[in-house]
């Protein structure tokens, strides 16, 4: 049974949402940022679902911690509606985000759908065991580790899964549309800026100026693609 950690301040909210998943999965609660902390450092936690306005340690905070350690599927609760709220989220490494007011239901949906991309995502890569290099990188896909000149960088599991595609098909130009359905497993519907903020934080942590990136470049007009001749950049 996966374990789930469940962070809100509200506890009405928490024990709502556990009547939802109590008899799918095993549930940690969790009623302020330290508390969620503790829980995630001495249990195995499949993923989190975690509220972004929690006193001692708030949720922004909090999942930059969780990516310091862990490489587990993060969804942020708030209650604020800015869309800048969203992309700070994201930035910080979030795989989801929802707004409240939601319905439970929408929450449930969503924790099986970032478990199923994840575990199958990772039963995939363990087909084929090898390390893909170029320059200074090197994707260790046995352990899901990235290394940049021989140091381990911490990537969330979204940035590792379009790094893999990217590095696994150098030269080749992807879209929006094919990154999004290939990572996220869902319809792309149209130009939001969920990639580009993933790739943004790719380049800050592999490039050695993300300004003027060598490794992932932006096609105008069609998407995005990874250098396999790094000597004509």
């Amino acid at each position: 049974m996966k374990k789930v950690l469940i962070a809100d301040d509200e506890k009405e909210l928490v024990e709502l949402l556990s009547l939802y998943l109590e008899k799918e999965y095993e549930l940690f609660k969790a009623y302020d940022g330290s508390m969620a902390l503790d829980i995630l450092q001495s249990n195995n936690i499949d993923i989190a679902v975690i509220d972004i306005m929690m006193p001692n340690i708030d949720g922004y905070q909090l999942i930059k911690r969780i990516r310091e350690k862990f490489n587990i599927p993060v969804i942020m609760l708030s209650a604020k509606g800015e869309y800048s709220d969203r992309i700070l989220g994201l930035e910080l490494g979030a795989d989801d985000y929802v707004t409240k007011p939601f319905n439970p239901l929408e929450i449930a949906a969503r924790i099986k759908a970032q478990l199923r991309r994840y575990y199958k995502f990772n039963e995939n890569t363990k087909e084929k065991v090898e390390i893909i290099e170029f320059g200074t990188l090197r994707l260790d896909k046995a352990t899901y580790v990235l290394y940049k000149n021989n140091e381990e960088v911490a990537l969330t599991s979204t940035e590792y899964k379009i790094l893999l595609l990217l590095m696994s098909s150098p030269g080749r130009v992807f879209t929006k549309k094919q990154i999004f359905e290939q990572v996220w497993e869902e319809t792309f519907y149209g130009d939001d800026n969920s990639i580009m903020v993933h790739m943004s934080k790719l380049r800050e942590k592999i490039e050695e100026d993300s300004k003027k990136p060598i490794y992932i470049k932006t096609i105008r007009g069609l998407g995005y693609k990874f250098m396999e001749n790094l000597n004509n950049v």
